[in-house]
C-alpha cells in the first residue's frame, strides 16, 4: 500500500513490479484490493502495475459534493496519476464503473491510454435519446418494470441504507452479483418503489467462496471509514456527464481494445446488449472473452482466467517487459 500525490488528491494505491505501466481501475462497491490476484500475476510478468483507490473510495477520499465526481474529473485523476508515476503512456484495465472510466480515458486521451480492456461493463456510446436516467424511467414505466438502481441512486439519501450497516450491505451485494448464486436470487438491478438496494436482497445472503473473512473485513473497514456517499456520487453524475459530452457524439475508440465478462454476470441484463455493438465502436477491437460460470466479480471469482486474458491482450500488442519506451527517464 502506498500513496501517489497529484495536483488535487493524494491517491492511495497498491503497486508492484517494474516495466510498462498497467493501471487497474476498480468499480462499485469495490476497492483496489479487488485486483490483488492480477497485481501479482502482471507484476511477475514484467509490468509496473498500479491499482488506485479511486476518488471517493478508501483513504483517497475526495470533496463532499457530487459535482466533483464527473467523468472528466475521474479521467483527470488517472491522467494525473500516470504523470505522477513518471510515465507518458499506460495500458488501462477497468472493472464495473472502472470499466466505464477506462473506456472514457481511452476515448478522451488515446495518446496516454494506448490500450484499454473493459471488464463486466461494455463501452456504451453517447445516445441522442436524452439523459440516461430519464430514459430509464420512461422505459420502466412503459414496460411496467421497476426502476434500475442506477437511476434510484440519484436520490440524495440512496446511500444511507448502505451506510447504516456496511457489513450487511457488502455481504448482500457480493452475494447477489456472484456467479455461484442461484439465478432466482441474483440481482436484476431493479428496485421496487419504497425499497432500496440493500433490503431487496435476502437476509440469507452469505459470503461467496472466493471472499475470505480477512479479505471481506478489509472491505468493511474501508467503507465504515469512508461511507458510501462519495462512491454513489459517481451515479449521481450520469445525467450531467451525458449533457457535457455532446461533442463526443459518434466518436469511436481507436486504440487497441478488448472486453471480458463473466458468463453469469447479472449486470449483462441491462447494458449487456452493448456487447454485440462493440466492434462498431472500437476500431481496433481484439475480441471478447466470456469466462464460464463467473459472475460480476470475475477477477476474483476466476482470477487465473482474467489474468491470462489481460496478459494475452498485452502480449498481442507487444507490450512486454522489453518494450519500455513509454516510460520516462526519472531524475
Amino acid at each position: 500500500m502506498g500513496w501517489i500525490q497529484t495536483d488535487e488528491l493524494n491517491i492511495q494505491v497498491i503497486e508492484a513490479g517494474e516495466g510498462p505501466l498497467v493501471v487497474l481501475v476498480h468499480g462499485f462497491p469495490d476497492l483496489a484490493i479487488s485486483w490483488h490476484h492480477q497485481i501479482k500475476a502482471l507484476s511477475q510478468a514484467g509490468y509496473r502495475v498500479v491499482a488506485p483507490y479511486m476518488r471517493g473510495y478508501g483513504e483517497t477520499g475526495g470533496p463532499p459534493g457530487a459535482s466533483s465526481y464527473s467523468i472528466y474529473t475521474l479521467v483527470g485523476d488517472l491522467v494525473a496519476l500516470v504523470e505522477a508515476l513518471g510515465y507518458e503512456q499506460a495500458a488501462i484495465v477497468g472493472h464495473d464503473w472502472g470499466s466505464a472510466v477506462a473506456w472514457q480515458a481511452a476515448l478522451l486521451r488515446p495518446d496516454m491510454f494506448h490500450a484499454v480492456m473493459g471488464i463486466a461493463v461494455p463501452f456504451q456510446p453517447r445516445r441522442r435519446q436524452g439523459p440516461p436516467t430519464a430514459v430509464m424511467k420512461y422505459l420502466a414505466e412503459k414496460n411496467g418494470e421497476d426502476l434500475l438502481y442506477l437511476a434510484t441512486f440519484a436520490h440524495p439519501e440512496s446511500h444511507l441504507p448502505m451506510d447504516a450497516d456496511p457489513e450487511t450491505a457488502l455481504r448482500k451485494m457480493f452475494w447477489a452479483f456472484d456467479g455461484a448464486t442461484q439465478p432466482v436470487y441474483q440481482a436484476d438491478g431493479r428496485i421496487p418503489q419504497g425499497r432500496n438496494f440493500v433490503d431487496i436482497i435476502p437476509d440469507e445472503a452469505v459470503l461467496p467462496v472466493w471472499l475470505t473473512p480477512d479479505h471481506f473485513a478489509a472491505y468493511v473497514e474501508a467503507f465504515k471509514k469512508s461511507g458510501f456517499e462519495r462512491a454513489v456520487h459517481w451515479y449521481r453524475m450520469i445525467d450531467s456527464n451525458w449533457a457535457r459530452t455532446r461533442w463526443l457524439q459518434g466518436r469511436k475508440i481507436t486504440v487497441p481494445s478488448a472486453f471480458l465478462v463473466g458468463e453469469r454476470d447479472p449486470v449483462r441484463r441491462y447494458p449487456g446488449h452493448f456487447e454485440s455493438e462493440l466492434s462498431n465502436w472500437l476500431t481496433d477491437f481484439r475480441g471478447m472473452t466470456v469466462v464460464p460460470k463467473a459472475g460480476h466479480w470475475v477477477q476474483q471469482e476466476a482470477p487465473e482466467a482474467v489474468s491470462e486474458a489481460i496478459l494475452s491482450f498485452l502480449w498481442d500488442l507487444s507490450l512486454n517487459a522489453r518494450n519500455s519506451e513509454a516510460r520516462l527517464s526519472r531524475a
